[in-house]
């Protein structure tokens, strides 16, 4: 029996440095903390931001603390096409070469070149579970959901593995929405190939080539 990972939703949001942060809220502003998120450390702000690319705007997007060397907004391909850029599917910090957008707060605006990604679907957990789970940091996983007669299954799960962590598989908006079914959605690693992970395009373009695993 694999080990139940909870799934949880990641609505669009964005994590800022201080500096940006504080040309949007006013010199000396801190973040204001709200709710605590279920990763350790990791809260949800009182202070919000607006979001506007060439065709769309969102307002009310939340800030999630602690401040970090760079900002970052994270968003769903759904929400790139309404703003009118690129969804560019990357791991939390690869930002290089991403989109940008313009951000606006109560003191500023400010126009960031790069920053914006769709985040890659993850998993956070502890050294100790990866070890029970026979996974390594940045291993690609499958993933199948349990959610009543919507279940399905993610390929290319990335593993992060940090003792900081909690338990916890990370999905944006719309890949929530082709699943959950219920308020605590889960998934278990999928072993195929005997126990090993795989990556879904490798397996993909063995198939086209005359090669199947079992």
């Amino acid at each position: 029996m694999g080990l139940a990972i909870p799934i949880e939703t990641s609505a669009r949001h964005i994590h800022m440095c201080q500096k940006d942060f504080e040309i949007l809220f006013g010199e000396g502003r801190a973040l204001t903390y709200k709710a605590e998120l279920s990763q350790p450390g990791q809260y949800v702000c009182e202070e919000r931001i607006t979001v506007t690319g060439p065709k769309g705007t969102f307002e009310n997007v939340a800030i999630l603390g602690p401040f970090r060397p760079e900002t970052q907004l994270e968003i769903s391909m759904t929400d790139s096409r309404k703003l009118g850029i690129p969804g560019m599917i990357r791991q939390s910090g690869d930002t290089e070469g991403t989109p940008g957008c313009t951000l606006t707060g109560p003191n500023g605006t400010l126009e960031i070149d790069h920053g914006v990604i769709v985040a890659k679907r993850h998993i956070h957990m502890t050294p100790v579970q990866a070890m029970q789970l026979n996974v390594k940091d940045n291993d690609d996983v499958f993933v199948i959901t349990e959610s009543y007669e919507r279940s399905l299954i993610f390929a290319d799960v990335v593993v992060r593995v940090s003792p900081k962590f909690a338990l916890a598989m990370h999905v944006d908006t719309d890949e929530a929405n082709a699943f959950a079914s219920d308020s605590t959605p889960s998934g278990v690693i999928l072993k195929l190939f005997s126990g090993n992970t795989y990556n879904l395009q490798k397996w993909a373009e063995e198939i086209q080539s005359g090669i199947h695993r079992l």
